[in-house]
């Protein structure tokens, strides 16, 4: 995994030293942005969008070192170029009042945008107010804001980008073609409500390499409309683990197709740790009876080991109408609390097993 998030770094350098001399740069600081964490800088970043995207030439939006307060912001296209680059070498923090954000969908977001790289730096989304909130069960509570989004979109990569207590999910991929996530880092406590590390669904070609996401709930999460999915090197824990699932709402719900988790995903007392879950009910209210339409087929779980939080570790609980299909499984293992041995629980999944398999196959 080092040696990948290096390969990672010195690519990310040899882009900048290539380019930095033929793109136009918009550095927020001097167009008014303040670096003491306070000031509200939220004008001055829509000012460096707004010049970058509407550049005929390829251009950057560079954040240097600081902490930047900025609050809901929208880096909309289409631009007029499809070679915009965000630099963060500071730190962007939401406002200190949750509310600011809370009834927001979003703090960070990016849409219909093409050819736009996001590298390096850190989001603190500052989402502790708003899970004591919800945690005293006050009706007052906002949803909160998903800290970056990227939405009907193509050609989006984001490197080493570090989002730390996010109010909801960290990153989420929406309605996109083409987006590589390498290298990031997510930070929430175990105990922090809806903060998946990074959500896909209605996107195609996205690509997770060499990051490691802790957080309170899911590790990555695949909604529906997620189809060629690549998940490889990434380390989860705390948290929920890899899931599949919350399929099944709309009644002409698209489906999941070919995702793959490769190579060395490492669960550090994770929760669910492999997970598909056509039954998902939160809170065991409300919940329809009804068997699932949506048809799940062709995943693919490979060198996956680790520890997991819960004795069920590999759970597929699949829909009776269409069946999970074609699941493949090599090289597996994980354990419960390091030395009991963790079960496996299957309803409606069939599949196949390859190589180390623990805990033992239910198919």
């Amino acid at each position: 995994m080092t040696n990948h998030l290096l390969l990672s770094a010195i690519i990310t350098t040899i882009f900048f030293t290539g380019t930095a001399t033929s793109a136009a740069t918009y550095n927020v600081k001097k167009l008014g942005a303040k670096p003491d964490g306070k000031t509200d800088s939220t004008k001055p970043f829509t000012d460096a969008w707004s010049r970058a995207c509407g550049s005929n030439k390829p251009a950057t939006v560079y954040v240097p070192k600081g902490t930047f307060m900025v609050g809901g912001l929208r880096f909309s296209g289409p631009c007029k170029n499809s070679d915009v680059t965000v630099r963060i070498d500071g730190t962007l923090v939401a406002p200190e009042n949750y509310f600011v954000l809370g009834k927001a969908r979003y703090w960070l977001r990016f849409q219909h945008v093409h050819g736009v790289t996001i590298v390096g730096g850190t989001v603190d989304a500052r989402g502790a107010g708003l899970w004591a909130c919800k945690s005293s069960r006050s009706k007052n509570c906002p949803d909160g804001a998903t800290s970056l989004a990227i939405s009907n979109s193509n050609n989006v990569k984001v490197y080493g980008l570090t989002s730390v207590n996010s109010q909801m999910f960290h990153i989420v991929v929406n309605g996109c073609k083409n987006v590589r996530v390498v290298g990031v880092n997510v930070v929430a406590p175990a105990d922090s409500p809806n903060t998946d590390g990074i959500h896909v669904q209605l996107s195609t070609g996205v690509t997770i390499l060499d990051s490691k996401i802790s957080t309170g709930d899911d590790c990555v999460s695949i909604g529906p409309g997620a189809t060629d999915l690549w998940v490889e090197n990434v380390a989860c824990g705390p948290g929920h683990g890899i899931s599949i699932g919350s399929l099944g709402k709309d009644y002409n719900e698209q489906g999941v197709k070919n995702v793959t988790v490769k190579r060395n995903a490492i669960m550090t007392n994770v929760e669910n740790p492999i997970l598909i879950d056509q039954n998902y009910c939160p809170g065991h209210k409300n919940c329809p009876n009804q068997v699932s339409g949506v048809r799940i087929s062709n995943v693919k779980y490979q060198d996956v080991h680790g520890t997991s939080a819960t004795k069920v570790a590999v759970r597929f609980d699949c829909s009776k109408k269409y069946p999970c299909k074609r699941i493949t499984m090599q090289d597996v293992n994980l354990s419960f609390k390091n030395k009991v041995p963790a079960s496996a629980y299957c309803v409606n999944a069939g599949g196949k097993t390859s190589g180390v398999m623990k805990p033992t196959s239910c198919f």
